[in-house]
């Protein structure tokens, strides 16, 4: 019989190590103590099935402090898609193709718009302020396609498969505006980033360069998932309470949509248009000032994130980013001239993209928010067959305690 030390007991239930022993107290599990080593065993079968039983109980498990996940490894030389590299991906496949890895389904996801859909789309669009961005027209749009959606509820696999596929072909459509815009959905066969293209171009009446499709198919695939960051984890806390496909992607947009996340490709557009006139200066008056460079460093990859090297790969084979590679390539330099600086990430690359290509300074935002829709999709469908309601951390609470006088103060105050 195989035996697990409290250490992999504990990695096995995604609890503390307390938690273990205090189940071998309760007699939910059976403590053994070997002769050979220290510390007490526990046996592999029962702590799985002991696993099992809280899986099928249903019941909420208390405070979440590991996520169990199939779909995204995130590590130095990744990331991978279901073992599968995303780097390899990007210059082979496109959303749809990757859609259909990470939902688990045959061939690749249509992103159809539903007619049905499409006009309360439009129309709230049509009544969104002039200066709305990139990320708040989509996440007007989704709204609308719930509001419009009398079947959203069904959380069985193949329909929210269906009901994704749906939303993120209608959302798209939606923000490209005219059907016979260049590059728009009125091209014949069109895939979801020739459609997406004149709701990111700063000109929708000017026909993008010929790469642009290519690098903003590449970027799709690349930003598709990450794993648990923050807008993940928050999509997944709504599929919890089971949520549809279009709460659990509006509770994304709600995380993704803050300067320390999703916005930073923003931020790093602005620092680069500084940066094309003079790069040394640009980056000297970042530092001078005390202000972090946006477009710099991750919290995973200890050198450059492979992302950002795909895309900034795809810039230096284009002619048309010569001047704006020079300048991340100056800026990069800059950066590490100790030898310890930041690496770039993809925000930095997204950033460069939208300076070669001319397209909107909120572009990656867009980019960001159309691609990782399917990310969190695929982390909901996983997290709806979890037991519901899991994510349920532990308070510590420091404000007044009852009887106090702060209490009675805002008691006597609140009458």
């Amino acid at each position: 019989m195989e035996y697990l030390t409290v250490a992999e007991t504990a990695e096995r239930l995604g609890v503390k190590r307390e938690t273990v022993y205090a189940y071998a107290s309760r007699g939910l599990l059976t403590s053994v103590r070997g002769a050979q080593r220290r510390g007490s065993r526990f046996a592999q079968d029962e702590v799985e099935a002991l696993a099992a039983r809280g899986r099928e109980s249903g019941e909420p498990s208390g405070t979440v402090e590991r996520i169990r996940t199939r779909i995204t490894l995130v590590a130095d030389g990744g990331p991978w898609f279901r073992g599968l590299a995303v780097p390899a991906l990007a210059g082979s496949e496109d959303l749809e193709h990757v859609a259909a890895l990470l939902w688990e389904v045959p061939g690749r996801v249509p992103f159809d718009a539903d007619p049905d859909l499409l006009a309360p789309a439009r129309a709230v669009l049509a009544a969104a302020p002039a200066g709305a961005r990139a990320t708040d027209r989509f996440r007007l749009a989704v709204a609308a396609v719930a509001a419009a959606d009398p079947l959203r509820a069904d959380a069985r696999p193949g329909a929210v498969v269906a009901t994704t596929s749906s939303l993120l072909g209608t959302v798209v459509t939606a923000l490209a505006g005219d059907p016979g815009a260049a590059g728009g959905p009125g091209v014949a066969g069109a895939g979801l980033a020739e459609r997406l293209l004149p709701a990111l171009v700063r000109d929708p009446d000017r026909a993008p360069a010929p790469a642009t499709a290519g690098h903003v198919r590449a970027a799709l695939v690349l930003l598709a998932d990450h794993g648990l960051a923050s807008s993940t984890v928050a999509a997944r806390v709504a599929a919890s309470t089971l949520a549809d496909v279009h709460a659990v992607v509006s509770a994304g947009l709600g995380a993704l949509d803050g300067p320390r996340h999703g916005l930073v490709s923003g931020l790093a557009h602005r620092f680069l248009a500084d940066a094309l006139d003079d790069p040394p200066g640009a980056l000297a008056q970042r530092l001078r000032a005390g202000e972090r460079v946006p477009g710099f460093g991750h919290s995973v990859y200890r050198g450059t994130d492979p992302r950002a090297t795909v895309l900034l790969d795809r810039l230096r084979a284009d002619p048309a980013a010569d001047d704006v590679v020079a300048c991340v390539d100056a800026v990069v330099a800059g950066m590490d001239r100790g030898g310890d600086g930041p690496a770039a990430n993809v925000d930095l690359a997204l950033a460069a993209l939208m300076h070669a290509h001319d397209l909107r300074p909120d572009a990656g935002e867009l980019l960001f928010a159309c691609a990782r829709t399917v990310g969190w999709v695929a982390h909901a469908l996983e997290e709806y067959a979890e037991p519901g309601l899991r994510f349920r951390p532990t308070g510590v609470y420091t404000g007044p305690r009852p009887g106090s006088t702060s209490e009675a103060s805002t008691t006597t105050l609140s009458v």
